[in-house]
Parts: C-alpha cells; sequence; structure tokens
C-alpha cells in the first residue's frame, strides 16, 4: 500500500516538475534577445500547458492525499499562503497566455515583451513558493 501511495506521489511530482520547467523555462526563453517571433507563440502553448500541468498536478497532489488518508493535506500558515501564492500565479499565467495567443499580433513589440515578463516573474514567484510549501507542510 505504501508504495502505491509513493508511485502515486511521484508521478503527480513528475508532471509537477515538468510543469515547473515549462512555466518557467518557456518564458525565460522567449525573453533571449533574438528569439524568433515566430517562436513566441509556440513557447506560449508550451507555458500555457506548463500552467495546466502545474494546477493539475497540483489537484493531483490533494487527491492522492485524500485518496490514501480521507482528507486532503493539513497545511496552515506560511504552507497555505505559499499554496495561494501558487494558486494566484497559476491562475494569472494562464489568463496571460491566452490574452497573449488571442492578441499578441496585434500587440506592440514592448508590450509582447512585457507580457513575457510578466509570465517569467509569475514562474519564479510560484517556483519560489513551491519551496515554502513544502518546507512549511
Amino acid at each position: 500500500m505504501i508504495a502505491m501511495e509513493n508511485l502515486s506521489y511521484a508521478i503527480v511530482q513528475v508532471v509537477h516538475n515538468f510543469g515547473a520547467v515549462a512555466v518557467v523555462g518557456g518564458a525565460a526563453f522567449a525573453l533571449y534577445p533574438g528569439t524568433a517571433a515566430a517562436l513566441h507563440r509556440k513557447l506560449a502553448w508550451l507555458v500555457g500547458f506548463g500552467w495546466t500541468a502545474q494546477a493539475i498536478s497540483g489537484m493531483g497532489f490533494a487527491a492522492v492525499s485524500y485518496h490514501y488518508y480521507d482528507k486532503l493535506p493539513d497545511i496552515h500558515g506560511i504552507a497555505m499562503a505559499a499554496l495561494l501564492i501558487k494558486m494566484v500565479c497559476a491562475i494569472f499565467g494562464v489568463n496571460i497566455v491566452i490574452i497573449y495567443l488571442r492578441y499578441s499580433a496585434n500587440f506592440s513589440k514592448e508590450r509582447r515583451h512585457l507580457a513575457w515578463k510578466l509570465l517569467a516573474a509569475l514562474g519564479l514567484t510560484a517556483l519560489t513558493a513551491a519551496a515554502f510549501l513544502r518546507w512549511f507542510s
């Protein structure tokens, strides 16, 4: 039973880690000078899927805990604040990606660059919050 619980958490963690790489790495790569504008659209999709993976796998952690313990993880204080920060980052990240994919053709170069800076900042904020969530829960 414990082996299946650990395997379940590990699988969710793998998805979560790949989502984090996509969110931070995709936005950082888009900010690299000389990155072709045509690549930015593909990177936006990657970052969007990364945020989605983050949200779904975050719910996966709760689902695994509920499945094995019949309750959600007992977190409070700093851990709860970190979780809320991660959730807000995911919501804003997904929304910025949607806006970017729908309207970036009409954006100025500066506005597109701002979108990528915001996405990078959200990714770094969520990654930082993840450390606090991990160690204060």
